[in-house]
């Protein structure tokens, strides 16, 4: 294979190979060339690709050699994560985050799973190699950093998209203690760092709420920037799916079709639990007790490559075990700590698939009775006028008895997942009274206000973090509105209030009140206090009281996050409830003088400091003060803004720059014709020399939405260039 790769990138040498090839054995050269033949990929005025194939196997080929074209990088990097080979490119510091992937990723396993896998996607698999073993075949410049060949198993590693994925729980401080040489835990891990919140937004409203009697969809991942593509991909099988695709996965993740739209948000139910187990010796091993039985510990040893920063590779052999109940990650008070969750690759991969081809409400809940959604809420529409909130549908069966939020005594076998949840016990909704559904990567308790689940008549592992200011803005927003159109809910989508702010500066407010009138803070704090006081709470690029409430809030971040996680609280919520009246005004005078500090002024407008910049193409995000960048006026979701924009200060700025939130938004009108708008963080290509870089910048910060083409008539009069992988 590796021979066929180097000869494929000399067309001489693949003209040669194409020819002499036995034709009872074609190599695979032979194979890419007659796939590709069977492709069209159209990129469009964004540089937005829409492939079309004779089959979904062609779709899938075309949709890998297009994401490759933009950005093999970043689809590369999730590979290598994905396999737990990151070391092997980045080095010996990824090595602890290679153990946690490989503690369930084993490659023998993938490839037993690969063939015995249904045919169709097994199909499927090898399209997806194929496309991006042709892509690298044909582009002899782009130099991988580790994988220089794709295997089909390999596409069961990643079969999700979520931005974290539950393996993503674990702690790498808690694992390399175990493990490894003993760290304290990070800033970030103790909650001691102002961090965007990771999930997303999704709305959908229902015909009878709208001006024109067709269901509206709200399409809103907040991710890490430039974590997914944009595509179509159709073929004469009945594939027509447009939306976010995750770099290197073959499957429209969030999007719609001619009939049916899905959007994913990061779910707050609690489906990955942790079991202290009760180890000792046996011999030169170890068991564990589980009820009167003392079973053995299962050990597997692991080698871990990583590069070396004279470039040469090295590995490391870990021995890890593992019990029942899944592998051990940590120790936690003299107890060994297993973590159980959802590990089913195939069905996973199938549902993602075929979720795509689903059109109507029933049709994607058949696909759903697969049970391999593990992470993700659905918010779905379809032109019947269906709409619905969906649980994820990997739901373990526990006693209500014990809190699962916590490590649970492994032990005891009462504590054991007992088979999984049906469907219809799940706490979902279809088709609400009030006629419409959201989810903000909160509760489902009020997924569609009055009309929403109760929690007391579900356990209580539905869920194991709350509600959010996103929900209670997403509730004021949508309670008791008709006449929605997609420009209205455009509107919604970046409706500028900040609920947070509204709750939490009038405690401020009342502090400063309450001083006595020969405090000296009253008189250092007064004009600070008048502008909180004169404030809509509305974030807008020209607001310095946006920028005041901000580095306010951020300073009490930083103050009380630990404490807040120890609690499983979010940060607003300890502010209200536990934060005293002199810490409040600590932080207003600690806000005033950073702001003045680094901006010369304390009243600096909120477009001034919070910026979007893309330098270059690394991975790794870094931002120069000195360099171009634009105003960006939404804030972090954690102040309750639906539109997301996860900013800080990094290394040598002054200003915030984000890296996260809002990084793909649609919304979507179902009925005969679907039509959409859409934008994206940056641009559609990973490349700094093309136009698709940063050709969406100015739109996303604006929030101003650009037509999708869905239809061929939709394309005409915007096409860039159309051609066939390869050509």
């Amino acid at each position: 294979m590796d021979k066929v790769l180097r000869c494929a990138r000399n067309p001489v040498i693949l003209l040669a190979l194409l020819t002499m090839a036995p034709t009872s054995a074609p190599p695979p050269a032979t194979r890419w060339q007659a796939q590709a033949a069977r492709v069209t990929i159209t990129r469009d005025d964004w540089g937005i690709p829409h492939i079309q194939g004779q089959t979904d196997a062609d779709a899938v080929f075309g949709l890998m050699y297009a994401q490759a074209e933009d950005d093999f990088p970043r689809i590369e990097a999730n590979y290598l994560a994905a396999l737990g080979r990151t070391a092997e490119a980045y080095g010996e510091d990824a090595i602890w985050a290679d153990l946690r992937q490989r503690l369930f990723v084993d490659p023998a396993a993938l490839q037993a799973d690969y063939a015995a896998s249904p045919a169709w996607l097994r199909t499927l698999m090898q399209a997806w190699a194929d496309g991006l073993n042709y892509y690298l075949a044909t582009h002899p410049q782009t130099r991988p950093k580790v994988l220089t060949r794709f295997e089909p198993w390999m596409a069961l590693s990643f079969t999700e998209g979520s931005i974290g994925g539950d393996i993503e729980r674990i702690s790498l401080s808690d694992l390399k203690i175990f493990y490894g040489t003993p760290t304290p835990p990070t800033p970030a891990e103790l909650g001691m760092v102002p961090r965007e919140p990771s999930g997303s937004n999704g709305i959908a409203i229902a015909p009878r709420l709208t001006a024109n009697g067709k269901a509206l969809l709200l399409i809103n991942p907040h991710t890490s920037f430039y974590f997914r593509s944009e595509a179509q991909m159709t073929s004469a099988e009945g594939l027509n799916a447009y939306g976010a695709s995750t770099w290197g996965q073959f499957f429209i993740y969030q999007g719609f079709n001619p009939r049916a739209g899905w959007m994913h948000t990061s779910s707050t139910v609690d489906n990955v639990d942790e079991f202290a187990e009760r180890i000792g010796r046996r011999g030169a091993g170890y068991v564990y007790r589980y009820g009167t039985q003392q079973r053995p510990v299962a050990t597997r040893t692991l080698t871990l490559r990583y590069r070396k920063a004279d470039g040469a590779m090295a590995a490391r052999r870990v021995t890890t075990y593992r019990t029942h109940h899944g592998p051990i990650v940590a120790m936690k008070a003299g107890r060994w700590i297993a973590t159980a969750l959802m590990w089913r690759p195939v069905p996973a991969l199938e549902q993602s698939y075929l979720r795509t081809k689903a059109r109507d409400l029933a049709s994607y809940m058949a696909v759903a009775e697969r049970k391999a959604n593990a992470s993700n809420d659905t918010l779905f529409a379809d032109d019947t006028g269906e709409i619905a909130f969906l649980m994820p549908q990997f739901m373990p069966v526990r006693s209500d008895r014990f809190d699962y939020t916590r490590p649970v005594d492994g032990s005891d076998p009462a504590t054991d997942w007992h088979g999984l949840h049906s469907l219809a016990s799940l706490p979902s909704v279809a088709a609400p009274r009030t006629g419409w559904v959201h989810n903000t990567n909160d509760w489902p308790w009020s997924a569609a206000g009055p009309g929403s689940p109760r929690a007391k008549d579900y356990p209580r592992y539905m869920d194991q973090v709350g509600g959010n200011a996103r929900g209670v803005h997403a509730d004021l927003l949508l309670t008791g509105k008709t006449g929605w159109t997609p420009d209205t809910l455009r509107a919604a989508a970046f409706d500028p209030y900040l609920p947070a702010f509204a709750r939490l500066l009038p405690g401020l407010v009342g502090a400063w009140d309450a001083l006595p009138a020969r405090d000296p803070r009253r008189a250092a704090l007064a004009a600070p206090i008048a502008l909180l006081k004169g404030w809509d709470y509305r974030w807008s690029q020209g607001s310095a009281a946006t920028s005041l409430a901000v580095f306010w809030g951020d300073h009490l971040w930083r103050e009380v996050g630990s404490f807040a996680q120890a609690e499983r609280l979010n940060v607003p919520d300890y502010i209200a409830t536990r934060v005293g009246a002199d810490a409040r005004l600590a932080a207003l005078s600690a806000a005033v003088d950073q702001l003045s500090r680094d901006f010369g002024d304390w009243r600096v407008p909120w477009g001034t400091i919070n910026r979007f910049q893309r330098i270059d193409d690394a991975i790794a995000p870094h931002f120069d003060d000195a360099k171009p960048s634009l105003p960006v006026p939404f804030t972090s979701a954690q102040w309750g803004s639906l539109a997301s924009f996860g900013a800080k200060p990094w290394p040598g700025t002054k200003r915030y720059y984000g890296t996260s939130g809002n990084s793909f938004v649609a919304i979507v009108e179902f009925g005969p014709r679907v039509k959409a708008m859409a934008v994206m963080a940056g641009g559609q290509s990973g490349d700094a020399t093309s136009r698709h870089f940063a050709d969406q910048t100015a739109r996303y910060a604006q929030g101003r939405l650009r037509p999708v083409y869905f239809y061929p008539d939709d394309l005409k009069g915007h096409v860039e260039r159309r051609y066939r992988p390869g050509g």
